[in-house]
């Protein structure tokens, strides 16, 4: 089967969906498929071991040249799979006739108005919104979605906007972020000392964007008097580091985002909305608990009290609780560590890409 990856991230971009790309490039390259990948970026990426084009994401004609592009390399292809990029691809998979599955990981209706200025409300109210002046990108959502051969959704959350958004229950599926293989080759407390952690220690890892709302976890780490290390990049790094307390590492490979993760004591996420984020479910994995708002699909890997604790998004008075609750509650930090990694251990990487496979080979036999 040959397939065409389009991600609008890629390495050295951070964050999960610049991971997600190139690892199922990787998988369906040693199930012995051909791969090929379309990706923008800020420069030529890495080579790889099968063909990557690219478009530079500050051309004016990005747009453009991506539908036209996608659409050259579509009709070589038996099947697209877009992990980002959702209206180029699916414009482009469309010129080709060739049948595109797309991986939905946030509303892009909803992206587009907020970075316009046309909405200020959270992913879940914009599901129910009806401004005149959103209403053309929530048509072109639709109409590029419906097209599609199937799409997949992290989370039942997202699922169910899909569903509203037209699409068939039968060309829908969850498919969650898979959980990567943790390597314990070194000790623990090496990683600490590493990466300078002397004491209780909250870590994070992903894009510095302003939906992470990460101020408010600096704020409530320095109420709560632990240290926060902070490892990624994005348009509100300066804005963040001004606010001192927290110490940042900039962006880092993604081996060494799961060291951060297993040397932390707990990872936190204060992001006002979510899908189903990849640093929650690689912190789980690595062992490591999170104190995490219950927004979007966070509710569905975190059990309160189980694996670790939920906080209403915005809440800074909640999420200090929440951190000196799990630091210094006699034996709940003991007790959620314990029962991390066995929260997600259905994530497995190989019973998710094989599930993506299936729906692959269903939609380029269409």
């Amino acid at each position: 089967m040959k397939v065409l990856v389009v991600s609008g991230i890629w390495p050295p971009d951070v964050g999960g969906p610049a991971s997600h790309a190139p690892e199922v490039a990787a998988f369906l390259q040693e199930r012995g498929h051909d791969v090929r990948a379309f990706v923008s970026a800020d420069r030529a990426p890495t080579p790889e071991s099968y063909p990557l084009d690219w478009v530079a994401r500050r051309s004016p004609f990005r747009h453009g040249q991506a539908v036209g592009k996608i659409a050259r390399l579509a009709r070589g292809a038996d099947v697209v799979y877009s992990t980002g990029m959702v209206g180029r691809a699916g414009s482009g998979s469309t010129l080709a006739g060739t049948p595109f599955v797309l991986k939905i990981a946030g509303d892009p209706a909803f992206e587009r108005a907020l970075r316009r200025g046309l909405t200020s409300g959270t992913l879940a109210e914009f599901q129910h919104e009806r401004s005149p002046a959103t209403l053309p990108l929530r048509l072109v959502r639709n109409a590029i979605v419906r097209r599609s051969a199937h799409v997949i959704t992290p989370s039942t959350f997202l699922r169910d906007a899909v569903f509203a958004w037209g699409v068939p229950n039968s060309r829908v599926s969850v498919l969650p972020n898979p959980a990567p293989a943790i390597s314990t080759a070194v000790p623990r407390e090496d990683l600490r000392a590493r990466f300078g952690m002397q004491g209780p220690t909250l870590v994070f890892a992903g894009r510095l964007v302003a939906a992470k709302s990460l101020e408010l976890g600096i704020e409530a780490a320095r109420r709560a008097g632990i240290d926060l290390v902070v490892a990624g990049d994005g348009p509100e790094r300066s804005r963040l580091e001004g606010l001192g307390h927290a110490r940042f590492l900039g962006a880092l490979p993604r081996e060494q985002v799961l060291e951060l993760f297993r040397a932390g004591d707990v990872s936190l996420l204060t992001s006002s909305w979510e899908n189903f984020p990849h640093g929650v479910v690689e912190s789980l994995a690595a062992g490591t608990p999170v104190v995490a708002t219950a927004v979007g699909g966070v509710t569905e890997i975190i059990g309160d009290g189980e694996n670790g604790l939920l906080v209403p998004s915005g809440d800074i008075e909640a999420t200090t609780a929440a951190i000196q609750r799990i630091f210094f509650e006699p034996g709940l930090l003991e007790r959620l560590r314990g029962a991390a990694a066995v929260s997600v251990s259905d994530y497995s990487r190989e019973r998710v890409y094989e599930r993506l496979l299936d729906i692959l080979h269903a939609a380029a036999e269409r």
